[in-house]
């Protein structure tokens, strides 16, 4: 009877302790810490104002950027083999919500050269068409795809491709 009274108090121990675990906050980067990551990686970045303030429109910024986006951008490129190009990162100027540019879920990468349309179009799986016209491929990990304009904007929900 003590032994399950005590296997009965460490379960609930253990669900006390890890209840909120998955409603916990990502773990973020500093711009200069993501952006340190993506060139050891070989992954590059433009802004069309030159500048990385993430309270500045046109600026590209990583600051409060997620690990796990950080992480499945770099797994993104290695799977792909293709260039990467980030044109947008957490800097103000984008649809708000949880899973945003601003709380650190989202890039832009540039499609110049075509190598991500092939890659994306080729082995991801199509997943219908967003309120705006564009189209959304998922990642056999989840994340989204989205097809718009000059460039595809990625919600990574985990740190993989």
């Amino acid at each position: 009877m003590k032994k399950i009274r005590c296997a009965l108090a460490v379960a609930a121990m253990s669900t006390v302790l890890l209840s909120g675990v998955a409603d916990a906050a990502p773990a973020k980067y500093r711009h200069s810490e993501a952006a340190a990551q993506f060139r050891k990686a070989g992954i590059s970045w433009v802004s069309s104002k030159g500048c990385s303030d993430w309270n500045k429109r046109g600026c590209t910024s990583f600051t409060n950027i997620n690990r796990t986006t950080v992480a499945g951008v770099i797994a993104f490129k290695k799977l792909s083999k293709c260039p990467v190009v980030i044109t947008a990162g957490t800097e103000v100027g984008h649809a708000s919500g949880k899973y945003s540019h601003r709380n650190g879920y989202k890039v832009d990468m540039s499609t110049r050269g075509g190598c991500l349309d092939r890659y994306i179009t080729r082995h991801f799986k199509k997943a219908g068409t967003r309120s705006d016209g564009a189209k959304l491929y998922t990642s056999p990990s989840g994340n989204v795809y989205a097809r718009e304009g000059n460039h595809w904007d990625v919600t990574y929900y985990n740190g993989r491709a």
